[in-house]
């Protein structure tokens, strides 16, 4: 092993006790259930969760990446260097609702910023508790856990030998077992493995774990995999070397120590290639069928997890439940064992009882043969109950299920309709106080008035049952209808356009700012003499939108019949208003920002392309469909010398500056063109011209100078996705070009020239990723759907075709054109050379 390898994976080791070892201390510095530490990621502005401490990884997983920039406590800690605190459910939403839409549940957290010696932070220590009063905190220290983030930041400092960029994370995080409540000896035990020479290095707790004697250790990947399962050793050797590879297995392995006692492994591989270090962690599952020997003999299935999710006992009722054997349960995490829980709802309810205090209540479908391939099945009532150490589950059918003894007589009960039409009472419902939480959950992504308008729709009137909606918005001391439904045709004309001194409840509640709640039409006639009615029944309630002490407008909802409005539900209605409001706000700021967006995107995109007789050229722009829709996209088609520079690029972000930054980004790049300036010049240049406007933006490009005549062109690309070319005989690939990094980032980068021959009538086409990536779905996939529509396409783009390269441009944009749903803009640029009998003529 080369002395660099062997001091790579000291370092990496180090780096992983360091972590997992701050993240321990974190929680009982802050009382803590979970802990882990983000870090600085090798793309620009990427946070990645580097530890996860106390939780399973896969029930986490949307989390393990945070960008920045992102309204996320994590990212605020960060950016801010200085420590969020979030005392509970309530404050985590007032402040960020985003973060509170995906773990909607009652817990609090800490997240402390890890400094580091310049450039910023390394990254966030980062703690998930139980919810706490404002005023009395007492588990929470939190000079220990500025100090634990201080010394983890010194540490890595240290480590990183002044070079903050070289503490990086890039893989998945590792998942550790928190430390057990009770004492007990060593539990976990740790060791590295080097696939290139089979050396293995442990630490003093794995021999006593595994019951051999330090100095019996071994000392290869092959000894240590027969000490691990005498029985199977190929099976974790294989593992290992498959982490090597960057497949660690999906779960756990079961292992046993030398007297025969279970015992869990994790492999987990830090990097990729070169070849990476695999570090194992060996863990005492615990003895929790001692503690729960008597659950044999219970009628109801009992199993317990641990905080991993790793099943530590079934009885034999769990077993003949699930349809499964014991030793299918046991040593196995819970979505392998049963993966009929996988998915949601169920992520939702087992991420609830393990941030929660509180049981989990909820239902499921076992397929007949317990396997999820069938759609037979029992339905089962589940009781997650949450511990500091285990989750002890029960779980019975659903026409045996009792109410549970903890709910009290008035306590409100979800109802459950099934799919098959049955009706089952089940636990406690969704409360009023918990609905502010779900329509911050449904605005998260609402933009426009019309879509804040959609959601009020679909998530409030069927919440409280009503069946009549309007909201209008305050404009020139005037009201104006923005959206209505459930109103019989033309009756809300009158109304339109009303000012704020009419003596209508929908003006007062605003400008009194008090709601206003009139159990039934005679009540609001009585109120409001002369009033056009609707209806002749039915109940009203009309909510002041007032945003920061802002008017904003009004909200009514109507109700078919005459009902009251309890205190609650006058209170939450109340709030919700004010969720609407500022969704409102904000959607009226981005419907202005958007228009001087879209007049600014529109000025700066090219109005025509520089044209030469021996060249063809197509662009297309689409904005996207999801915030604000206009981004930095670009593509240009300037005179170069003799020749043609083609270029398309995508700066980072959508607004008024991204395209702003776009404009003068277009600028820099013509200007180098009208120059004849190299390809590496041009984007040299163009990388020392966005670091000087905004050092924080970063945008990608592909720049290529093309001959006419002899079809020869040079190209150089900067994180651009890679240009696609149809030969004349239908052949398409993707041109596997060098290229440097986006620009904005290194003022050294170097951007490698590469060359290629376009024939004539063969297709040229530059794209931007919005064109090729798709959320969930791998963008190599996008690129090779791409490029197969290109190779259809473009077979009509020839001399003997019909169509002009203009229409291939339109079929190669029409998918995304016609969608509704388009997170990000598109750009396409084609190009394609003339016979010369051609362009002589």
């Amino acid at each position: 092993m080369t002395g660099s390898g062997e001091r790579s994976l000291r370092t990496r080791a180090r780096l992983t006790a360091l972590l997992v070892d701050a993240s321990t201390g974190a929680l009982g510095a802050a009382g803590g259930s979970a802990a882990g530490v983000y870090l600085r990621s090798g793309t620009p502005g990427l946070l990645r969760l580097a530890v996860l401490v106390g939780l399973p990884g896969p029930l986490f997983r949307p989390w393990w990446r945070l960008h920045v920039d992102r309204p996320f406590p994590v990212a605020d800690a960060y950016r801010l260097g200085a420590p969020v605190v979030l005392s509970d459910a309530a404050e985590t939403m007032r402040r960020y609702p985003q973060f509170a839409a995906g773990l909607p549940f009652q817990f609090g957290s800490v997240h402390v910023p890890v400094p580091g010696a310049a450039a910023g932070a390394f990254g966030v220590l980062t703690v998930l508790r139980p919810s706490s009063s404002d005023t009395v905190d007492e588990l929470l220290d939190r000079d220990r856990l500025a100090r634990l983030a201080g010394r983890l930041g010194a540490e890595l400092g240290g480590l990183a030998g002044g070079d903050n960029s070289a503490v990086v994370w890039d893989a998945e995080p590792l998942c550790v077992r928190p430390p057990q409540t009770r004492p007990a000896e060593a539990r976990v035990g740790h060791f590295t493995w080097d696939p290139e020479t089979s050396a293995v290095r442990t630490d003093d707790r794995l021999p006593a774990l595994l019951g051999v004697p330090p100095a019996e250790f071994p000392d290869s990947g092959a000894a240590l995999a027969r000490v691990l399962a005498p029985a199977d050793a190929h099976r974790i050797l294989a593992a290992l070397r498959e982490t090597a590879a960057g497949r660690p297995p999906p779960a756990p392995l079961a292992v046993r120590s030398g007297d025969g006692a279970p015992r869990v492994l994790d492999l987990w591989s830090p990097d990729a290639g070169n070849p990476p270090p695999v570090v194992g962690t060996v863990v005492e599952p615990g003895a929790a069928a001692s503690a729960h020997g008597a659950a044999d003999l219970l009628p109801q299935g009992v199993f317990c997890l641990d905080r991993m999710g790793l099943i530590v006992y079934a009885n034999q009722a769990a077993a003949r439940l699930t349809g499964r054997r014991r030793s299918q349960l046991l040593g196995h995490p819970l979505w392998e064992a049963l993966p009929w829980l996988n998915g949601p709802p169920y992520d939702d309810h087992l991420r609830g009882a393990l941030l929660a205090p509180g049981p989990v209540r909820f239902e499921a479908r076992r397929p007949a043969d317990g396997t999820g391939e069938s759609d037979r099945g029992e339905w089962l009532a589940l009781s997650v109950h949450p511990g500091p150490d285990l989750l002890t589950c029960t779980l019975v059918p659903v026409n045996r299920m009792d109410a549970p003894e903890d709910l009290a007589p008035d306590d409100p009960v979800t109802t459950t309709v099934h799919a098959d039409g049955r009706t089952v009472a089940g636990g406690p419902s969704t409360t009023p106080a918990y609905r502010p939480i779900v329509l911050a959950i449904a605005l998260t992504d609402a933009v426009t008035a019309r879509q804040v308008s959609e959601v009020v729709m679909q998530e409030l009137l069927p919440a409280f049952g009503g069946r009549h909606l309007a909201i209008y918005l305050l404009q020139d001391r005037h009201m104006f209808l923005a959206w209505e439904t459930g109103f019989p045709q033309g009756f809300l004309v009158p109304f339109e356009g009303v000012g704020l001194d009419a003596h209508l409840p929908g003006v007062e509640t605003l400008t009194t700012g008090r709601p206003l709640f009139f159990e039934s039409m005679q009540q609001l006639a009585a109120a409001y003499p002369g009033i056009l009615l609707d209806a002749d029944e039915g109940a009203r309630a009309f909510l002041p939108l007032i945003a920061s002490g802002r008017p904003v407008g009004s909200c009514i909802l109507g109700f078919d019949r005459s009902r009251s409005f309890s205190t609650e539900e006058r209170t939450v209605l109340t709030a919700l208003a004010g969720l609407i409001a500022h969704a409102m706000e904000r959607a009226q700021r981005y419907d202005s920002e958007a228009a001087l967006a879209r007049g600014l995107q529109q000025a700066l995109l090219p109005r025509r392309l520089s044209a030469h007789p021996g060249v063809e050229t197509a662009g297309r722009y689409l904005p996207g469909t999801q915030g604000l829709d206009v981004g930095g996209d670009w593509y240009d088609v300037v005179e170069a010398g003799d020749g043609l520079a083609l270029v398309i690029g995508d700066v980072q972000g959508h607004g008024v500056q991204a395209a702003a930054t776009m404009g003068q980004l277009r600028s820099a790049v013509r200007a180098f063109a009208l120059g004849d300036r190299p390809p590496d010049e041009v984007m040299s240049g163009t990388n020392h011209l966005l670091i000087d406007l905004d050092p924080g933006q970063f945008a990608s490009c592909c720049y290529l100078r093309l001959d006419p005549a002899t079809g020869l062109a040079r190209v150089a690309r900067a994180g651009h996705p890679p240009p696609l070319l149809r030969s004349p005989d239908g052949r398409t690939r993707v041109l596997d070009l060098p290229g440097g990094v986006v620009l904005g980032v290194d003022p050294l980068a170097r951007y490698p020239v590469a060359e290629l021959s376009l024939e004539p009538d063969a297709i040229l086409a530059l794209y931007t990723d919005g064109l090729v990536e798709r959320p969930g779905a791998d963008i190599d996939d996008g690129i090779a759907a791409l490029r197969r529509a290109l190779a259809k396409a473009g077979g009509a783009a020839g001399r003997r075709g019909g169509r002009s390269l203009a229409g291939v441009a339109d079929r190669l944009t029409a998918t995304a054109r016609h969608a509704t749903d388009r997170p990000d803009d598109v750009a396409l640029l084609l190009a394609t050379r003339r016979p010369v009998s051609a362009h002589r003529g």
